[in-house]
């Protein structure tokens, strides 16, 4: 049987620094593509989840449970929750301008989510090793001070650009090549953070 990959940094781990070319503290961190379920403005029934830079190596992010993100009536639906907390943890890329895959996420459901509620999500990079990424985050009810809903940690693996950019259809490179400022994740000075 395999190893199932641990969210927890090792021994040894480091907080990678900033890079220099990351959004400034207190900065809206840009939707990588319109159309995310996650975080794209464009998307008619997303989560429409909003993100800044925090102080280190650090992000908040918030968004609104609808009618859209129900499991049980009137309560948010888990593998949105879920979706939320990895779009969140993967918006942490953008503090080492890495682009990153999910490769493990783990998710710990406290308190049930209403529809009505702004879940606010505050997560950190917990280390780096290599090319794997540790990161953790709570989601907190109605406010960054309220009861703690969800927790999540999750392992993200770098990965060259040229890995979205291969699995991409036509139309939306040509689309993205004909406005390339509607892509902040189309960005060729992106660099690679082995």
């Amino acid at each position: 049987m395999a190893r199932i990959p641990s969210t927890t940094p090792p021994e040894g781990a480091q907080i990678p620094p900033r890079h220099a070319k990351a959004p400034e503290s207190g900065s809206r961190i840009p939707s990588h593509f319109g159309h995310c379920f996650g975080c794209g403005e464009l998307h008619p029934t997303g989560l429409h989840l909003v993100a800044h830079v925090g102080q280190a190596q650090d992000i908040t992010a918030v968004f609104t449970v609808t009618e859209n993100h129900q499991g049980a009536p009137g309560l948010a639906h888990g593998g949105l929750l879920s979706l939320a907390f990895d779009e969140a943890l993967g918006k942490l890329m953008w503090l080492i301008r890495s682009p990153a895959v999910t490769a493990r996420l783990e998710t710990d459901f406290i308190l049930p989510v209403p529809m009505g509620t702004e879940l606010h999500i505050s997560a950190q990079i917990t280390g780096q090793v290599n090319r794997k990424v540790y990161t953790s985050a709570v989601g907190r009810l109605g406010s960054v001070e309220g009861p703690i809903a969800v927790r999540a940690s999750a392992l993200f693996i770098i990965v060259p650009m040229k890995h979205f950019m291969d699995n991409a259809p036509k139309a939306y490179l040509e689309h993205v090549t004909a406005h390339p400022e509607l892509l902040a994740f189309v960005d060729p000075d992106f660099e690679i953070n082995p």
